[in-house]
């Protein structure tokens, strides 16, 4: 089977699996739409003056990370516990298509989350949702959704050494949401973390949806994105190699 029907195979199969799982649509559809809210009554009633479309773009974006972050990691702890992780890095086909279907079917659910808050905003608060941008707003969504994927690729490197990966996910779900300036302001954080926002896809993504809502320039944004993800996508090839011989001559797949 060619690379592109191993992707997407794999890709149906597992937005399938997580679309029936109940902890996965509290991450996807639920929790965001409980930040939405929350980010609403605080932009309201707060000082600076904020887009509450943009609080629920923020809070989209959220959900999209965190069912990214989530999905790869449930995953891999199901093939190993079930003991189809082993299958998984010996099988012919080359293991980045395996995990790159996992962990881009995670971020493509993270879309409900974005329609979730949008949804939200207008039926709930009154929210007007316009777009000045159409076709860039799309462009931003999909370029997103790959970014993700690719950076779970990367996160799932780590994965594939460490037993519980449910921790790991856990550790870093919250930071990225301030790293990423999805709610706060980036320039609001100490100045060693702006760089280190540079290097994170949610970053431009969320500036790019912004930018294409206000009718601003979203090229500059949308291109970032891009480099960033091209960036995931040569370091998750090399770091995932890697991580897969050393956890074989470990022997760290299995649970046993």
């Amino acid at each position: 089977m060619p690379p592109y029907g191993v992707i997407r195979a794999g890709w149906a199969l597992h937005l399938k699996s997580l679309s029936m799982s109940t902890f996965f649509v509290f991450v996807y559809l639920v929790m965001p739409v409980l930040l939405a809210a929350i980010a609403f009554y605080l932009f309201r009633n707060g000082a600076r003056h904020v887009s509450l479309f943009e609080g629920a773009l923020g809070t989209g974006m959220m959900g999209l990370w965190s069912t990214t972050l989530f999905g790869a990691g449930e995953a891999l702890t199901r093939a190993r516990r079930e003991g189809t992780l082993e299958l998984m890095v010996l099988a012919p086909t080359p293991l980045f298509y395996s995990v790159f279907a996992i962990t881009l079917a995670s971020a493509t659910l993270g879309l409900y989350s974005i329609a979730a808050t949008t949804l939200c905003a207008y039926l709930l608060f009154g929210v007007p949702i316009e777009i000045a941008q159409p076709g860039w707003f799309a462009a931003g969504l999909l370029v997103s959704v790959v970014s993700l994927g690719l950076l779970g690729v990367l996160l799932a490197s780590f994965f594939f050494l460490y037993r519980y990966a449910n921790a790991l996910t856990n550790l870093l779900e919250t930071p990225v949401w301030l790293l990423c300036g999805l709610l706060i302001p980036v320039a609001l954080l100490p100045g060693w973390s702006v760089p280190v926002s540079w290097i994170l896809a949610p970053t431009w993504g969320i500036e790019t949806l912004r930018a294409a809502a206000s009718g601003s320039d979203a090229v500059r944004p949308l291109l970032a994105e891009i480099g960033v993800g091209i960036a995931y996508l040569l370091l998750g090839l090399r770091v995932l190699g890697w991580v897969e011989r050393l956890a074989c001559v470990r022997a760290s797949l299995p649970l046993a």
